[in-house]
């Protein structure tokens, strides 16, 4: 059959000797649909498409035209994999630009390739089931101890820290933070605490040995248990800490305070009212509690790529979405505070000690591995200094406990220690 003009002209566009026109003009759409953020677009075939906002902050060069046409498609999930692979390449400071891309969408929000519907179908996160959690779990906790010590501070602490002083050390702002939701919990000698979550077991010994609580501590995590359970030997506090190797869900006993640092966002809001059931049956009549968790001010789902790639079956809530874990149970929510230019600083923190450990990072993953949490950190101090994400701790107890604090000053003291 003999070709058409027309379909010789298509065929001529698409040679790869010649600039792509069609390429650069959907790449110009996509900026658009983007908010036009002032960043610069380099085809592979050497072609630039900048957006017409101003100076751009950076470069994003794209090596070949099956990522091109993925970035087209779905860039929430393959903008991660281009660059974990390489395909994708970033000229400039890769903080500001994913910070200007962040603002740039945040202004245009529902006018994307993608509508919030079909995106929430997706990025839907894994089951958080018994099972389901425990595989999600496995898949980001317990990828090696040795991995996390090389980043994180001497406490192993993997969530938001808290600077009381401009000058403080990622070290002395961990302690900062278990010393602040000691406080808030007003910790006393002799209390019985449960904690939901308990990563390395750090704010567990620290309840211990610095303010005389006796603490069940319960966790997933196989590799976590592990080591928290030598650490606690290693301090001479095994007697008064105890690491179970078990879901939140099977949380017995009565206590004095309950505690959850970091672990709501790997709950996800269908179990929030059974997590508050489990809260109101284990904490006793004037007991106090306290969850620590990564949030939004509006509900939308997970980053596909975080949540495929990175942490599977995460979803971060909104306050309203809390007050499922609270209202259900009939508890009175005391205090609330947001703690978000906390986590954007002990990200940086952390990514920069983690390039600093690149070759030793490299002995033990490969380069696809280094480069995707590279992204994981980036993106995620980009998404707190934007304010895409929060840090919400929330203070709760039962509506019928009046004894309660008259002011803040409790936590603002340096006597608890």
């Amino acid at each position: 059959m003999r070709e058409t003009a027309d379909h010789k002209t298509l065929n001529s566009i698409f040679k790869p000797d010649r600039p792509f026109d069609i390429e650069k003009w959907l790449m110009r759409k996509h900026l658009a649909l983007l908010g036009n953020p002032p960043i610069t677009i380099v085809l592979w075939n050497g072609s630039a498409v900048s957006s017409p906002a101003g100076k751009p902050v950076g470069k994003v060069c794209i090596s070949d035209r099956k990522t091109f046409l993925k970035l087209f498609v779905n860039p929430e999930l393959y903008f991660g994999d281009a660059y974990s692979e390489g395909t994708l390449e970033v000229e400039g400071d890769l903080i500001a630009l994913l910070e200007t891309i962040s603002r740039s969408t945040s202004a245009v929000s529902g006018n994307g390739l993608l509508s919030e519907n079909l995106m929430k179908i997706i990025s839907r996160p894994k089951l958080n089931s018994l099972l389901g959690s425990r595989d999600n779990v496995h898949q980001h906790y317990d990828i090696g101890n040795e991995f996390y010590r090389l980043w994180l501070d001497e406490k192993m602490q993997y969530t938001c820290a808290y600077f009381s002083s401009p000058s403080a050390t990622l070290e002395e702002a961990q302690i900062s933070k278990m010393d602040h939701v000691c406080k808030k919990l007003r910790l006393a000698p002799g209390d019985a605490v449960v904690e939901a979550g308990c990563g390395w077991g750090g704010l567990a010994l620290h309840m211990a040995r610095h303010y005389g609580a006796k603490v069940k501590a319960y966790n997933i995590s196989h590799e976590q248990v592990l080591y928290a359970r030598d650490r606690a030997k290693a301090e001479g506090l095994e007697s008064r800490v105890e690491y179970i190797e078990d879901d939140y869900r099977k949380i017995s006993g009565r206590f004095d305070a309950f505690v959850s640092v970091g672990m709501l966002e790997h709950v996800g809001p269908d179990h929030y009212q059974e997590l508050g059931k489990v809260i109101q049956r284990c904490l006793k009549e004037d007991g106090r509690g306290l969850i620590h968790s990564i949030g939004r001010n509006r509900a939308k789902p997970i980053n596909p790529w975080i949540e495929r790639r990175i942490f599977p079956g995460a979803y971060m809530p909104t306050l309203r979405e809390m007050m499922d874990i609270f209202e259900s149970s009939g508890f009175s929510v005391l205090d609330v505070e947001n703690l978000r230019l906390h986590y954007a600083r002990t990200l940086g923190c952390w990514l920069e000690r983690f390039e600093g450990a690149h070759d030793q990072i490299g002995n033990m993953f490969d380069q696809r591995f280094i480069r995707s949490w590279r992204l994981y950190l980036a993106g995620s101090i980009a998404a707190f200094t934007t304010g895409d994400l929060q840090l919400f701790q929330v203070v709760f107890t039962s509506p019928t406990n009046n004894d309660l604090p008259w002011s803040r000053a409790h936590l603002y003291t340096n006597s608890s220690r």
